[in-house]
């Protein structure tokens, strides 16, 4: 009878070392995974701003909109951690009203660097959308991992706090727009 309890109580124990070691891989696996998807929309977004910064500077667009253009993607470059997610939202907007001008596509297409800077445009504001996409989702993910009751009673997640999702506004401009 004690042989058996004692089978039976280390069994316990190592299942329970298995699972806990499982789950605490399984978190770091998913702040990695965070992590790359935040390098991923970090380039995605330093990528749309290089891109508005050379449409800007292409001498398609009248003085005034390619002022206000460079100046949003200024802005969004230079902004620290505090401002990103607000001048990353204005470059947004400010491209969607730079797109949408009557004419723009056909200026644009006159040109002879014009369709190859649109396409790049447009892949640079599609690939913004999807990163942070998949960026919130790892976070939405890894947040609902380390509030689990064994990861908060072991600090299996050590002393890392709760990631944040970044929420901007990246709509895509009309004629651009991604299915």
């Amino acid at each position: 009878m004690t042989t058996t309890l004692i089978l039976v109580v280390g069994a316990l124990v190592l299942l329970t070392a298995v699972y806990v070691s499982w789950r605490a891989g399984r978190l770091d696996r998913l702040h990695i995974r965070l992590e790359l998807a935040r390098e991923s929309m970090d380039a995605a977004l330093v990528r749309r701003t290089a891109v508005c910064l050379e449409l800007a500077a292409s001498r398609i667009l009248d003085p005034a909109t390619s002022l206000v253009l460079a100046s949003a993607a200024h802005e969004a470059r230079t902004a620290g951690p505090d401002e990103r997610e607000h001048a990353e939202s204005d470059l947004s907007r400010t491209l969607r009203a730079v797109v949408d001008q009557e004419r723009f596509s056909d200026r644009l297409a006159a040109t002879p660097a014009g369709p190859e800077l649109l396409e790049e445009l447009g892949t640079a504001v599609a690939k913004v959308l999807y990163s942070r996409r998949f960026y919130n989702n790892a976070v939405g993910v890894t947040r609902t991992a380390q509030r689990r009751w064994l990861a908060r009673t072991l600090r299996l997640a050590g002393h890392t706090e709760y990631p944040d999702f970044f929420e901007i506004d990246d709509a895509p401009p009309q004629s651009l727009a991604i299915e």
